[in-house]
């Protein structure tokens, strides 16, 4: 059985709000609450009280279909954060020699759904067959970047002459050397 729960218009960003809501992600129900009570984050009574309406939810679905229901055994099978509207909530900061900056404050609307049906283990889909994540290729600062950063180089072979050991380019003679050889050969 699940049950869902909607808060609108809470006062905060989405992104500070997903901090928090990636933290209650697929725990049980009382491991969300503890976490939700002891976070230090703004967001976390919003939530807090948005999980005890989809407790409360669950616990009235489940005496209309007549079954019994332990909220014990919910646990928080997927939770998100929508942006709300900042049109009106605009408003004017003043700012140095005379000038105003603008801000936008901003809403969020937070939704979670809880289940008590039994947690699917991880890397197993609903066919019963194990999926593996493939290899994720290692990857420098730069590659990350994206852009010019990016870009593929051509790495810089020098042409090999005998003796020459490989990773140790040959030393140039200087050109005196090189004079005093060319009298001595004379």
């Amino acid at each position: 059985m699940e049950a869902i729960a909607k808060a609108k218009y809470l006062r905060g960003s989405a992104q500070k709000a997903r901090l928090v809501v990636d933290m209650i992600r697929g725990k049980d129900v009382n491991g969300a609450l503890a976490i939700l009570r002891f976070s230090t984050k703004r967001a976390a009574g919003h939530l807090e009280k948005c999980m005890r309406s989809a407790i409360a939810n669950a616990n009235e679905a489940a005496e209309k279909a007549n079954i019994s229901i332990d909220p014990d055994d919910l646990w928080v099978k997927a939770a998100y954060v929508d942006r709300g509207p900042t049109k009106g909530r605009r408003r004017v900061r003043p700012a140095p020699q005379g000038r105003a900056y603008r801000e936008q404050r901003h809403f969020c609307h937070v939704t979670i759904l809880l289940s008590n049906d039994e947690r699917p283990e991880p890397g197993v889909k609903g066919n019963g067959k194990v999926v593996s994540k493939p290899a994720k290729l290692a990857e420098s600062k730069s590659r990350r970047r994206g852009g010019a950063a990016a870009a593929p180089r051509a790495k810089r072979t020098a042409p090999k002459t005998k003796g020459e050991t490989p990773g140790t380019p040959e030393k140039k003679k200087s050109t005196k050397k090189r004079t005093a050889e060319k009298s001595t050969e004379k």
